[in-house]
């Protein structure tokens, strides 16, 4: 079989969404013809701002797996920082008035470019050689964020002029929180520096959803054929065991994932005042993962507090049996510039479920344009109360009425990661 080298920072036992994609791609790439050998971080030294060890089972005994030693400047974060957890994306969990936390952001965003976590770059690029060598590698991945494993593709292309594929769930400099950081000119410029050179080099780059392509081909000259989508998706065999088991006797309205207050969900909220008090106080708004103190303000004083359950952040089986137990999934895209691209994880585990889907974001964007494909939802724009408090007053009534049917659609089959790898593995070929 012909070898490559998997080269991610986010490995169980880190848990949330980008661990999934390469979880899953590793799984499945051996029925392509390929053999996939994981280069990571010691998890022992790593700054993951989620675990999961339950994901560990899912690595196949027979995949080699190495780590590397690294340097952690959030480690150190954590020691100094009125907020004792790693920042997630977003900055959902840290205190944003607060004077000393935006220090430490502005040092972050102008003196550990382009991430934190470059760091472990020297480790990671002194074992990828090696690993190059002895296993006879024929192609290199990297994938990110964080965007600093970019730049080891970059060096190891340099070095050894190996196939290199870079892999970016995200974007870079467009991504909604880069101006949180307070980047000078001089760090944004290094930033397109270091983004230019990964787009102008990397053999082949993958993304996740149409936008984003068309905002990396703008990165450099003649690079739009090199660029190919392949979005997220969802592993049959983490649904099987869920199918079958009953839905809450409370209506249950379910959002997985984080949330900050870039999500607006002004229209959710006013959505749900519109409905008849009989059916507002026999409703559940279920989170599951991390919700900031913002929003959770924000149902409080609509009144609706009694209606809202955070759950936090658990392992990604059980996420799995709230979303399979729920009436209707909550998906959100944050309200900031281009996010028609946004095609979150959690979406694609949304289709397979086979429960419907409300969606709030961009109507004309990636995420819709897949719900109204797979017939797996309403979408409705951000301010749309009226449209938002009758969907949930649609499935309300199926629900009361016991007349619950499963969202099937042939089409949402294509996001099943078997068949997404098959693609992937295309791609290395």
């Amino acid at each position: 079989m012909k070898r490559v080298l998997i080269i991610t920072y986010y490995w169980p036992p880190s848990g949330g969404a980008g661990v999934q994609r390469w979880l899953k791609f590793v799984k499945y790439l051996p029925q392509y013809g390929w053999d996939p050998i994981v280069l990571t971080v010691d998890p022992d030294k790593a700054s993951y701002p989620q675990k999961d060890e339950s994901l560990i089972e899912e690595i196949n005994s027979d995949i080699k797996v190495f780590h590397t030693n690294t340097f952690e400047p959030y480690n150190l974060y954590k020691k100094i920082s009125s907020n004792k957890e790693t920042p997630y994306g977003g900055f959902v969990n840290s205190e944003k008035n607060n004077f000393k936390e935006k220090v430490l952001r502005w040092i972050r965003g102008n003196f550990f470019l382009p991430d934190p976590r470059k760091g472990w770059n020297r480790y990671a690029i002194k074992k990828a050689k090696e690993l190059i060598t002895q296993y006879s590698i024929e192609v290199v991945v990297t994938t990110s964020p964080p965007h600093s494993t970019q730049l080891i593709g970059l060096e190891l292309k340099k070095k050894t002029g190996i196939k290199w594929v870079a892999d970016l769930r995200d974007p870079w400099v467009d991504i909604y929180y880069f101006k949180q950081l307070y980047p000078s000119f001089i760090a944004t410029g290094i930033h397109k520096n270091f983004e230019r050179k990964v787009f102008k080099y990397a053999d082949n780059i993958i993304t996740v959803s149409p936008q984003l392509k068309r905002i990396f081909s703008n990165k450099a000259e003649n690079i739009s054929d090199k660029i190919k989508v392949i979005p997220n998706g969802f592993d049959e065999e983490d649904f099987a065991d869920f199918y079958k088991l009953p839905a809450n006797e409370k209506f249950t309205l379910s959002y997985v994932g984080t949330i900050s207050e870039k999500y607006n969900i002004d229209g959710l909220i006013s959505g749900i005042l519109l409905l008849p008090e009989s059916i507002k106080s026999n409703i559940k708004i279920q989170f599951i993962g991390k919700l900031s103190n913002d929003l959770y303000d924000l149902f409080s004083r609509a009144g609706l507090k009694d209606l809202v359950e955070v759950i936090g952040y658990v392992e990604h089986k059980k996420a799995i049996k709230y979303m399979c137990t729920s009436q209707l999934l909550l998906l959100i895209i944050p309200k900031v510039k281009d996010n028609e691209g946004i095609l979150t994880g959690k979406m694609f585990e949304y289709l397979a479920t086979q429960k419907p889907i409300l969606y709030i974001g961009p109507t004309n964007g990636d995420a819709a344009n897949i719900i109204a494909e797979c017939e797996s939802g309403d979408s409705c724009d951000y301010n749309d109360s009226v449209k938002i408090k009758e969907v949930i007053l649609k499935h309300f009534n199926s629900f009361s009425s016991k007349n619950v049917t499963p969202v099937i659609n042939k089409e949402i089959a294509k996001y099943s990661r078997q068949n997404l790898t098959k693609i992937v593995a295309g791609i290395l070929d």
